[in-house]
């Protein structure tokens, strides 16, 4: 344990001063999505509550940045839209990391020390794997491998029914896309939204 609150520690203070540091140096033009300094403090707050080992209380901290988050979403998202998927993927690990059924401690640390990267550089900042992703021959991640919006995907298969009825299957999979897509988890949704398309397109 005493491990790992050093090495929050190092590394939340490290992100810090990489945060300042960036938020300062950084023209306006590259800080895409506006400012952003709340919802890092908010990230702060989290990283520090994490490395005292409260992890349920950290739970409940992250979700005011959710909720803030969502709450911009349609003023920020025009604005640049991979920049925002960038800070909404890097957000979904986060939570993601925080809500599982046993959180893992490094795996806490990790995202949410991505999670404070890529706000200051939501341009092009990020500890994310690169290379757009495939599903059925389906782009279903930015050039940075970043899930594209789930609604965005969800639409075209409703688009695509609309203009071509599916199957039964076609339905049962546009459910799991829109089920996934509610719990904020684009990665498996993008999934199913692909292949859905896949089939409507006779894949």
């Amino acid at each position: 344990m005493r491990q790992f609150l050093l090495a929050t520690a190092l590394v939340g203070g490290a992100v810090a001063l990489f945060f300042g540091g960036r938020a300062f140096l950084l023209p306006l033009a590259a800080q895409p999505l506006g400012d952003l300094s709340a919802l890092s403090t908010i990230v702060s707050d989290v990283q520090d509550i994490a490395g005292t080992g409260n992890l349920a209380g950290a739970k409940v901290r992250i979700k005011d940045l959710e909720t803030t988050w969502d709450a911009d979403e349609d003023a920020m998202r025009p604005k640049d839209p991979e920049a925002w998927g960038r800070v909404d993927a890097a957000a979904d690990d986060a939570l993601s990391a925080l809500r599982a059924v046993q959180p893992d401690d490094a795996k806490v640390t990790k995202t949410l020390a991505t999670l404070q990267t890529v706000l200051a550089d939501p341009a092009g900042g990020g500890d994310v794997p690169g290379g757009v992703q495939m599903v059925k021959g389906i782009a279903v991640s930015d050039a940075s491998g970043h899930p594209l919006p789930c609604e965005v995907m969800i639409q075209q298969v409703r688009d695509e029914q609309t203009a071509k009825p599916g199957s039964a299957d076609v339905a049962d999979l546009l459910s799991k896309a829109t089920e996934r897509c509610n719990a904020d988890d684009d990665k498996n949704a993008n999934s199913f939204s692909a292949q859905a398309l896949a089939a409507l397109a006779g894949g």
